[in-house]
């Protein structure tokens, strides 16, 4: 009689096999595995030390948000979170709090970047924030303690800021009136953007956010520049702050400087490559 195969027999069989399978599945793991190595880069200097930091950028009188917005392109381009809040340009103290909270939101490291008026607010809105790592002055107030953007302006000649300004009253939330400073939309290329052409400079003067004149002659608080290390791009055909108090400035706050030779006084709008690039140059020393 035959010999019928018990179920230990196909066992033995599947014994056999199931090894070879598991080695060949193996094979591939490791073959798969290596292979993923090799395609994958090694690791940037960013990867390696984190996330890039997050870009504040804080603008001045007589502008808005918008006046950064090539700089804000070439920035995300390169990776960066950007935030640009709107300065309320009412009074230095209140414009500074403002400012810090949106710093206090941000979990990670900032770069702060002010234009014009807005260094003096990114000098006192950096005070208390341990995730402040880096300033950058962009044709900015840098002032000392006890200085305000007109002492600044008047202490040297050339600016054309003070024969320019229009004047507005304004109701003040808890009554009386404020005064509003405006660029006369007749002189704001020559005074503000003469190097960007006509028709832009037009939208600019009739857009124009006024800065009250409290907020331009408000003294400073202590200025974080003291114990930060900054960066501070001279305009050097500023009508507006004259490019000799930006390197006086620059100067005494041992920052990293460039100077940007014929520009105006918009020089994030009229120089995007040379903003954007000392901002990045900020950025990646916080990594460093």
């Amino acid at each position: 009689m035959s010999e019928i195969p018990t179920s230990a027999t196909p066992s033995r069989k599947r014994g056999r096999r199931i090894p070879v399978a598991l080695a060949a599945l193996a094979l591939l793991v490791v073959t798969g595995s290596q292979a993923a190595t090799a395609a994958s880069p090694s690791p940037s200097a960013e990867e390696r030390h984190g996330a890039k930091p997050t870009v504040v950028l804080v603008h001045g009188a007589f502008a808005d948000s918008s006046s950064w917005n090539k700089v804000v392109a070439r920035l995300q381009r390169a990776g960066y979170p950007v935030i640009a809040p709107a300065n309320p340009l009412r009074d230095l103290t209140g414009d500074s709090a403002y400012v810090s909270s949106v710093v206090s939101t941000i979990p990670g490291p900032v770069v702060l970047v002010g234009h014009s008026y807005g260094g003096e607010v990114i000098s006192n809105a950096a005070i208390g924030h341990s995730n402040v790592k880096a300033m950058v002055f962009v044709a900015g107030f840098a002032p000392a303690q006890g200085e305000s953007g007109l002492d600044l302006t008047g202490r040297f000649p050339g600016s054309l800021l003070p024969a320019s300004l229009l004047t507005r009253a304004f109701p003040l939330p808890g009554g009386g009136t404020g005064t509003d400073a405006y660029i006369d939309a007749r002189k704001f290329r020559t005074a503000f953007a003469a190097d960007l052409p006509a028709r832009d400079t037009e939208l600019m003067a009739a857009t124009q956010r006024p800065a009250s004149l409290a907020a331009l002659g408000e003294p400073s608080g202590p200025p974080a520049w003291k114990t930060l290390p900054s960066w501070y791009l001279v305009a050097g055909a500023d009508q507006a702050i004259p490019a000799a108090a930006q390197r006086f400035m620059a100067t005494r706050a041992k920052s990293h400087t460039v100077e940007v030779k014929g520009s105006s006084h918009v020089v994030m709008l009229s120089h995007p490559d040379a903003t954007t690039d000392l901002i990045v140059a900020a950025a990646r020393s916080t990594r460093d």
